[in-house]
């Protein structure tokens, strides 16, 4: 079904997905927090990524770089240089636009007059130490990529990889949008997960073209639609300065098709230009032959904000009922926030006291939560709304056969189950894939 993007923004904030930053003082400039549920869901994204890209592989660690480094990085990188957005003013309502959004050279809001544009840098600065000076200037990473570069040869020498392998990451980025906007999906704070692979020249369109099959197939094994992902080669003139390819796997989120994930071919560019840089050698030594390899990089990059706005918007979905309509989050289990919900049939003593027994229990094992208020359809739907794959039903015959009911989201479906097999039979529905 088609959802629009205010049915999202609307569900994340009423069931504590995501809150406005601030809101007590308006919000503040496209700054988001991650609730209860937020932050399981984007924690598990995050999590099945890094079993898929490190844990699934002998190729493959990982690391995590500092958000502040040393300035020269980023003037090496090019990015104090020529990370810019052009940026024009509106003269009229004063509102501050992106250049190269615009179809028209009038503003889009008010139909004003624009200023001429100006080269905008996207970093915030900021200072290291007590004075604030030229010489304390630095910047909070735009990118986690150049913390993965700086450390090419500490990780090589520490791991004793061959070509190729890969170096993971996953951290907050910052950079400073002219025009954020879209709810998560283009934010001035947000959280990267990166890999850089490192490969032998002449290898690099091979390993390029491998890699994108590998993330195209990553968001369809957890649940994303196959009609509403796609892949989009970049033409020439829209590569990066340093790139010699990059493919986007992109998704139709409700303003229509977006990147979630490029996957780039950057050369030896970024390991070159930190070489001349730093004057350190940053090649990799091969023993069997005896010579000194500048490595080329591929390098899959993807939005962890992103990839769970696409799964919330892929996995909602509205069916009549008796009550009128069920809203289902259909996520993948692996990717859902909560795993079980224990729901007592009443309120009465003996049912409180063994679901909450169940419940703790549970817990140690699953993402778990307990609810007894409201009618048990009620409690259904609130959990199909927030896409808890089971709930476990403790009744009245509970305190007779030591059994309980385990419904499952989508079909509705029910079974009994002893209480003593319980934990095995969610364990069973429940273990993450490989």
């Amino acid at each position: 079904m088609t959802v629009s993007m205010e049915t999202i923004v609307s569900l994340a904030k009423r069931r504590g997905f995501v809150f406005p930053s601030s809101e007590i003082y308006g919000g503040f400039g496209s700054f988001w927090d991650y609730g209860p549920l937020g932050v399981e869901l984007k924690s598990n994204v995050k999590r099945a990524w890094w079993r898929s890209m490190v844990y699934g592989r002998d190729d493959m660690v990982g690391i995590d770089s500092a958000i502040i480094m040393h300035p020269h990085v980023w003037v090496a990188s090019g990015h104090v240089n020529s990370f810019t957005d052009p940026l024009v003013d509106c003269k009229v309502c004063k509102n501050r636009l992106r250049a190269d959004d615009l179809v028209e050279q009038k503003c889009p809001i008010c139909g004003g007059e624009l200023t001429e544009a100006r080269q905008f840098n996207l970093m915030f600065k900021t200072f290291v130490g007590p004075v604030e000076s030229e010489a304390s200037v630095a910047y909070l990473r735009p990118e986690t990529a150049q913390g993965i570069f700086v450390n090419f040869t500490n990780v090589q020498a520490t791991t004793r990889k061959k070509l190729p392998f890969g170096i993971a990451q996953i951290g907050k980025s910052f950079r400073n949008e002219i025009t954020p906007g879209n709810f998560i999906f283009r934010t001035r704070e947000f959280e990267q997960m990166e890999v850089e692979y490192f490969v032998r020249p002449g290898t690099d369109e091979e390993w390029h073209r491998r890699w994108i099959e590998e993330r195209f197939q990553w968001y369809l094994k957890y649940g994303i639609k196959p009609e509403n992902l796609r892949l989009r080669p970049h033409c020439e003139n829209e590569l990066a300065h340093y790139a010699k390819g990059c493919s986007d796997v992109e998704y139709l989120f409700p303003m229509g098709w977006a990147e979630l994930e490029g996957i780039a071919n950057r050369t030896d560019f970024d390991l070159k230009q930190h070489t001349t840089h730093s004057n350190r050698d940053l090649s990799y030594f091969d023993e069997e032959t005896g010579e000194h390899i500048v490595p080329y990089v591929i390098e899959p990059s993807a939005g962890a904000d992103r990839a769970m706005l696409a799964f919330m918007i892929d996995a909602y979905d509205e069916e009549p009922d008796n009550t009128g309509t069920r809203v289902i989050l259909r996520f993948h289990k692996d990717i859902a926030p909560i795993k079980v919900a224990v729901l007592p049939l009443s309120k009465k003593e003996p049912l409180i006291k063994v679901a909450k027994e169940i419940e703790h229990a549970l817990r140690k094992t699953f993402v778990a939560t307990y609810d007894e208020t409201g009618s048990i359809g009620k409690r259904y739907r609130r959990q199909d709304e927030i896409g808890t794959p089971y709930c476990v039903t403790v009744d009245f015959d509970t305190l007779e056969d030591k059994a309980v009911t385990i419904r499952e989201r989508d079909s509705m479906e029910q079974i009994r189950v002893p209480i003593a097999e319980l934990k095995a039979a969610l364990r069973e529905k429940l273990e993450p894939e490989d």
